[in-house]
């Protein structure tokens, strides 16, 4: 059996305090693997590590612009040496990255037990006119060994049916997307967070920041778009044993053992053409060409 244990931290930043917010995440951090030793893997919200404030309080001017940090930096370094201390993998939401070109992308990282960034993803899809960031250009899939490969998508790329079809295509089985919605459109959120896992036969675990800087309904959706846990509008924390066996299974047998996306793509994708991709047509990915279809 493949697994892999997951804990999704639905918590607050302390508002304009990057020092004081990095505080409390270690203490989270450190506290989830002392209570659930079995956890491996452990994500927050979605530039929870920015201090970013409520949606329509007071803020610094030019914020983003002061919270941006270079990759590698003094912070990735706190993030790595936390996960090596902690023997943890880690997405720690996402940060302000400033690029070497000068411009700030809203970007996820992932780090390993053993303190290295394996996957940093720049949010193609920032939340427009609102979110000033600039957006990235490519998808991000890692390999956890021994469990399985993961995806990062981040809050509004879920609105973008593209997003986790290609991640699922890049092989991903578990799509982890950190989010950070104050907004009463979460609604329509968790209704993409189960279409994206049911069209794609991927686990989705999308965490949301607590109130009252988001609105909170993290949630854990199974390969057949079945909840599995959603949490209130408050602090919480879901922990999960997510059978990435079960992506294999629903994979090969069908949604409620009928229904088989990816082997319909398959057998006649490469003949569909898609004139808003400029006229290309679907390749069948690396990992479906053995199977049966």
């Amino acid at each position: 059996m493949r697994t892999l244990v997951i804990a999704a931290l639905q918590t607050t930043p302390v508002p304009h305090d990057p020092e004081a917010t990095w505080q409390r995440f270690a203490e989270q951090v450190r506290a989830t693997r002392a209570t659930f030793p079995h956890v491996q893997l452990v994500v927050v919200p979605e530039l929870l590590l920015a201090a970013e404030g409520p949606l329509l309080g007071p803020a610094p001017e030019g914020w983003m612009e002061h919270a941006a940090v270079t990759i590698p930096g003094p912070l990735t370094d706190r993030i790595r040496a936390l996960a090596e201390e902690t023997g943890l993998w880690l997405v720690p939401g996402s940060l302000y990255e400033r690029a070497e070109d000068g411009r700030v992308h809203n970007t996820a990282l992932a780090v390993s037990p053993e303190g290295e960034i394996v996957a940093r993803y720049r949010k193609v899809f920032p939340w427009q006119p609102y979110e000033k960031a600039a957006p990235g250009d490519c998808f991000t899939v890692f390999d956890i060994p021994g469990a399985g490969r993961v995806g990062l998508a981040i809050c509004y790329d879920g609105s973008f049916p593209e997003t986790v079809r290609q991640l699922a295509w890049l092989g991903a089985e578990v799509v982890v997307q950190p989010t950070l919605t104050p907004t009463r459109d979460r609604e329509m959120e968790l209704v993409c967070a189960r279409a994206n896992a049911w069209t794609n036969q991927v686990y989705v675990v999308n965490v949301n920041a607590a109130d009252p800087a988001g609105v909170g309904s993290s949630t854990v959706v199974d390969p057949e778009g079945i909840v599995r846990q959603q949490a209130g509008p408050g602090e919480e924390v879901l922990v999960d044993v997510l059978d990435l066996d079960t992506v294999t299974r629903v994979r090969r047998y069908g949604s409620a053992g009928i229904n088989r996306p990816w082997s319909q793509l398959a057998r006649y994708g490469e003949s569909i053409r898609l004139p808003m991709y400029e006229g290309g047509t679907l390749r069948t990915p690396d990992w479906l060409k053995d199977e049966t279809v």
